[in-house]
């Protein structure tokens, strides 16, 4: 099996490592049960994470790594020390757990794994070029957990008002007014990596999300978003920099591409 995973690209790699923390995650769930959902929530974000990362050690030891785990995760680095990651030519930016309340919920599907990968020759400022987002708890049309990459199909249009995929528990301030102002539907669900694959499967037309992200919240659905056609930017239209000194990116727009202009220009009206 080892052989096998050393011969995958980088693509199918992160596919293959998006699958193996979700059956891990799943098995977890199923053994740990919910009667306390903080300790489920603290040992899921612990038990994907070290996996992850000994996975990352062992196939892809010459890369570096950001995850949301990491003690210094969430710190600037714009002055003083310097984290290996930015002077990286390649780092893997990971979620080992998007949406744990989900996660901890009983019958709850809307949790993921979020795997990418950001290479500095991929443009001025770096880039994507490798992505994966695991949802264990849903299943694909083959019957295994649904993991979603970078070659996913455009899904097709649809007929009605504009579907606004939106967080459940923490939507935007305003985003109940945009809805109301471009007539569209709000589609309540969890991890902000679900929303984005509602986008690209087409059950959602647009994801909008602002006041508080990191680079790992986004990273990978964004990958997958965009190798399936998607517009994703900063909601203000700029574009999403990913492996930066502070890795804080508070948001997000990810729609089908038609509805971008339409969408930030309702948006900046707010803003």
């Amino acid at each position: 099996m080892s052989d096998d995973i050393d011969r995958l690209d980088d693509q199918a790699f992160a596919r293959w490592l998006a699958g193996h923390a979700g059956s891990a995650l799943t098995a977890l769930r199923a053994s740990q049960g919910f009667a306390d959902p903080r300790a489920l929530k603290d040992a899921g974000d612990r038990a994907s994470h070290e996996l992850m990362l000994a996975a990352l050690a062992r196939y892809r030891p010459a890369d570096e790594v950001l995850s949301e785990e990491q003690a210094d995760s969430r710190q600037d680095f714009s002055t003083g020390d310097r984290p290996a990651r930015l002077d990286a030519d390649r780092v893997w930016i990971i979620d080992p757990l998007d949406g744990t309340r989900e996660f901890s919920e009983e019958g709850r599907t809307d949790w993921a794994v979020h795997v990418a990968l950001w290479e500095r020759s991929a443009g001025p400022d770096g880039g994507l070029t490798a992505g994966a987002v695991g949802m264990p708890a849903r299943t694909g049309a083959d019957g295994d957990p649904l993991v979603l990459g970078t070659s996913e199909p455009t899904a097709p249009a649809a007929d009605g008002p504009l579907r606004i995929a939106v967080s459940r528990s923490r939507p935007p301030a305003f985003v109940p007014q945009l809805i109301e102002e471009l007539g569209a539907e709000a589609v309540p669900m969890g991890s902000a990596g679900v929303k984005v694959c509602a986008v690209v499967t087409g059950q959602a037309d647009a994801y909008v999300h602002a006041g508080g992200q990191y680079e790992w919240d986004s990273a990978a659905p964004v990958a997958v978003a965009l190798g399936a056609g998607m517009h994703a930017s900063r909601i203000d239209g700029s574009p999403l920099r990913y492996n930066a000194a502070n890795p804080r990116l508070p948001d997000l727009l990810v729609c089908r591409p038609e509805h971008a202009e339409q969408l930030l220009k309702a948006i900046d009206r707010f803003l």
